[in-house]
This record gives structure tokens, sequence and C-alpha cells, in this order.
């Protein structure tokens, strides 16, 4: 996620919060760093504030975002509350507003809710050669059976299922799933090792410095 904010006393808290969740989080404090962000890696989320550099920053950067195409999801936060700037936000491309002073269970509820909606939207199940994964369902297959999975297992599988094609290094991982662990590393190395054992052992490619979806 990315996380457009110059108070650090919100951008604190709500970082911990959803490092806490095992988001990976990117604070920026200006449009620039968050451009900046934005160019070396797409979030799933992008949570923006709208008076940043300056009254409408936030508004700007959304309408940008939608302009080329960034397909994820838009959360604006700020104190401004009138009817008119949640329906311009949302009018830009927000899918989501959210009005200074919030509840962090609030904000974190919320974006669980666009994660879920993303992931709905992309396709509610991944099919590719004999793996079948239904995201709504939580439910992974493979040659049309059921595959016992721990919840943070199908969790790692998810996020390959969900960009196939894009290959995720191991610090992204430690990052996404394990920021707590002292030795974040080793547990994703034994995690994929479990996942290929589970369902096959082809089913996750080893990358330079990574992997990915193997099927």
């Amino acid at each position: 996620m990315l996380l457009l904010e110059d108070e650090d006393d919100i951008a604190r808290p709500v970082i911990a919060l959803l490092e806490r969740e095992r988001y990976g989080v990117r604070w920026a404090r200006t449009t620039d760093e968050a451009r900046a962000a934005l160019a070396e890696r797409e979030p799933d989320v992008a949570i923006l504030d709208v008076m940043v550099d300056h009254d409408d920053a936030g508004f700007e950067l959304a309408e940008e975002l939608r302009s080329v195409g960034y397909p994820g999801a838009i959360l604006f936060l700020t104190a401004r509350d009138s009817v008119s700037d949640r329906v311009r936000g949302l009018d830009l491309g927000g899918d989501d507003y959210l009005v200074k002073p919030f509840s962090l269970k609030e904000l974190l509820a919320r974006l669980r809710a666009l994660v879920r909606r993303q992931a709905q939207t992309r396709r509610a199940v991944f099919e590719r050669g004999p793996l079948r994964v239904a995201f709504d369902r939580r439910e992974a297959r493979w040659h049309g059976a059921v595959v016992a999975l721990s919840e943070r297992e199908f969790e790692i599988l998810e996020l390959l299922a969900l960009y196939p094609d894009r290959a995720f290094s191991v610090d992204d991982l430690v990052e996404r799933f394990f920021p707590d662990a002292a030795s974040g590393r080793r547990v994703v190395r034994v995690y994929v090792s479990q996942l290929r054992r589970a369902i096959d052992p082809s089913v996750v490619a080893t990358v330079p410095g990574g992997y990915r979806l193997g099927v």
C-alpha cells in the first residue's frame, strides 16, 4: 500500500497498524515522493491525504493515476467533510473517502473491503493448467482435487495467482507476510516448500531473487 500523508502523528499509527496486519506500506510525505514510489512499484491500494502539498494535491494525484490506467483502489483521507468534496473525490476515481479524525479500526475494515473487492473484480476464480484457485471460497484445487492449505499458505498462493506473470522477491514476501519475523527470509522459503509439497513442486517457480507462479 502507498500512504500519502504529511502529518507524522497520523501516518505513524496507520503504518504501525497496517504492518501489524502484514500489509506492506510505503510512506510518502509529498506528491513527488508518492510519484517516485508509484514508479518503483504499483501498490494495490493508494491511501491519499487530499491536502498535502496544497489543498487539492490528493485529488490531483488520484486524477493523474486514473488517467494513466492505475487499476488499484484509492482511498482518500481528509479533514474536508463536505458532500461536494466527497462527490468530487469519488468522481475523480476514488473508491472510498474517510474523514479525519477517524478510527483506525474503521480504516482497517475499509481497506480490507477494498482489497477483497479488488480480488473479486480481477476474477472470482483463477484457473491455469491443473491449478484452480477460488478466491471467494479460499479454496485451491489441483487436477480437480481440493488441496488442504493453511491460511498463510493460501495467502501466498493467492498473491501469486492474482499476479500470475509477476515475480516477487523474497523481500517482497517477507514485507507482505512476515514483517516481524526475525528470520523472515527463511520463513518464506519454508512456506514455499510447504506449498510445493501440498500441491505440486511445479506450482511455485524459483526466479532470480524470488518466486512466481509456476503453472
